[in-house]
């Protein structure tokens, strides 16, 4: 089985990349699953209904969230929408809306969320990080733990974490946490991609982030100059998302094995399209 995961989709941007690169990539990668983090898809923050079903339009087929996932005309409603596979971080506030975890199951090169309790095949778990976000978000250490009580009922093959978090240190703790207890942590979040995609000694494929998808001359996607007045002036400055092209396109490829159902193989694909 192999999964596509591309990194934060910013802005309109994002999702023109997203249109280019993903009948390129079907071809020559030839995912059978693929998934993108969206908490930046509508204006650079938060999700709408148009941006989410460009993107799944375009050929995502699981979106997740991050810190910017509640935020949006509708989100609340993309959100809590069951038929709809999107997930936001399981440790944000008790009662938001929607869901952090969901299961599928995958046969015939078709993906469809799962409900029963034998066929789950693909568990994707979103978390968020503590260290250095706007907000205050419960354990996500005791979070994975909750779920993974769960999928010992289910026992999907395929355990994926989107985990959404800023200081590379808590991202590679987590990694080290999760070793041999879920195929993959695929890091999100800081728009920017590291260069440590492996396999951890115990079987799970990590990296701390892939990166985003978006205008390649930005600011982690956001216009150039305010972000620099924001700096040098230390006060705040509205910034609009970049325009593009070009565009810049982070993902990993995932290889995982049929019959051990461990990952065998991480890789960045990148690319510049001016």
């Amino acid at each position: 089985m192999k999964i596509l995961f591309f990194g934060d989709i910013f802005g309109r941007p994002g999702r023109e990349a997203l249109l280019h690169i993903i009948p390129e990539w079907k071809a020559s990668l030839k995912p059978d699953i693929i998934i993108a983090n969206g908490e930046n898809v509508s204006h650079g923050a938060g999700l709408s209904e148009s941006s989410v079903n460009e993107i799944f339009q375009a050929g995502v087929q699981i979106i997740t969230g991050g810190n910017h996932s509640l935020e949006g005309s509708n989100a609340g409603s993309l959100l809590n929408d069951e038929h709809l596979p999107i997930v936001r971080p399981e440790n944000m506030p008790e009662g938001s809306p929607g869901r952090g975890f969901v299961y599928f199951s995958f046969s015939s090169g078709e993906l469809r969320q799962s409900h029963d309790n034998s066929d789950s095949e693909l568990l994707v778990i979103n978390l968020i990080g503590q260290t250095h976000m706007r907000f205050h978000y419960d354990s996500p250490f005791s979070a994975f733990e909750r779920i993974l009580k769960d999928a010992e009922i289910k026992k999907p093959k395929v355990i994926l974490v989107d985990w959404h978090a800023d200081a590379s240190s808590e991202k590679i703790a987590f990694g080290w946490f999760a070793d041999g207890r879920v195929t993959a942590v695929i890091g999100t979040h800081t728009h920017t991609p590291t260069a440590d995609e492996r396999i951890l000694p115990k079987g799970t494929a990590f990296i701390s982030d892939v990166g985003m998808v978006g205008p390649h001359f930005s600011v982690i996607g956001q216009e150039i100059e305010n972000n620099i007045k924001r700096v040098l002036l230390q006060a705040p400055r509205k910034v609009d998302v970049a325009s593009a092209p070009p565009y810049e396109i982070n993902a990993v490829l995932l290889d995982i094995d049929e019959i051990s159902w461990k990952a065998t193989k991480i890789e960045r694909q990148r690319k510049i399209i001016f």
